[in-house]
């Protein structure tokens, strides 16, 4: 994501602040080694087990992991007729899983015969990420997709105030926020739960996935004549590396203000 999404080198937009020049195609490829063993289950069979695995990078995608075809077990894939194209990469051909009476269609992928300027994928196949019930990063099951080694989450303290509002009704309001800054997304201000007034808050169905950060649940606004579903978001149980925003909440919505000033 880092490399492929704006304003990363690869993301196809051009800068005015480089003392280099990219030349190529609009839409780029990039592949290098992915350095740790990667498992996938379904049906409560290993269907993947690799240590050689490779992430593509493509403009504008997230990065997708690709296998040498020995690391998926070939006795539980069976090819089908479908078929896709891609201008970049070639004739995608498709097989799907079977382990018992589960069938997981059109499940993998690969270009037998790629294109020249992509003539390193072949050889390797790709794994739909939701056609299994289990992917294991190491020992540590991952959720969401691979983490990309180029993207990164960092979280500070800071001493600014964050003040949160629907128009005139404040929402929320603290000088003990923390910001997290991500890879090509604009800075978040997490606030401590009790700096909330979850008064006005209900709990939301929604729930959303990060492989930085883990599964999000959500709150909708119901007061004072306000109806906003999701504006506010957290991590109760966010993975290791993002411990600190355990218990705090983040808000995003058009019908929101976030002001923050110095304390």
């Amino acid at each position: 994501m880092a490399l492929t999404w704006a304003p990363g080198p690869l993301a196809g937009t051009g800068s005015d602040r480089t003392n280099y020049q990219i030349d190529g195609p609009k839409h780029r490829l990039l592949m290098h080694p992915f350095p740790r063993r990667v498992r996938a289950e379904f049906g409560g069979q290993t269907v993947l087990d690799t240590r050689a695995g490779v992430l593509l990078h493509e403009t504008g995608l997230l990065p997708q992991l690709y296998v040498p075809e020995a690391d998926l077990r070939a006795d539980l894939l069976e090819p089908t007729d479908h078929h896709t194209h891609c201008p970049f990469k070639g004739d995608a051909s498709y097989r799907s899983l079977r382990v018992g009476d589960r069938v997981a269609e059109n499940a993998v992928w690969a270009y037998p015969d790629p294109k020249p300027e992509a003539s390193w994928l072949e050889g390797y196949a790709a794994l739909y990420w939701s056609s299994v019930d289990r992917w294991l990063d190491e020992d540590d099951e991952t959720v969401g997709h691979l983490p990309d080694p180029f993207h990164r989450v960092d979280i500070r303290a800071t001493g600014q105030r964050v003040r949160v509002r629907a128009g005139d009704l404040v929402i929320a309001e603290s000088a003990r926020a923390l910001v997290l800054s991500e890879t090509s997304l604009p800075n978040r201000y997490y606030l401590p739960a009790e700096d909330v007034r979850e008064d006005l808050l209900i709990p939301s169905d929604t729930r959303t996935v990060c492989p930085y950060k883990g599964w999000a649940s959500y709150w909708s606004l119901r007061a004072d004549g306000h109806e906003i579903d999701d504006v506010a978001w957290g991590y109760q149980d966010p993975l290791p590396e993002s411990l600190r925003i355990a218990g705090y909440r983040s808000f995003l919505h058009d019908q929101l203000t976030v002001d923050v000033s110095d304390a």
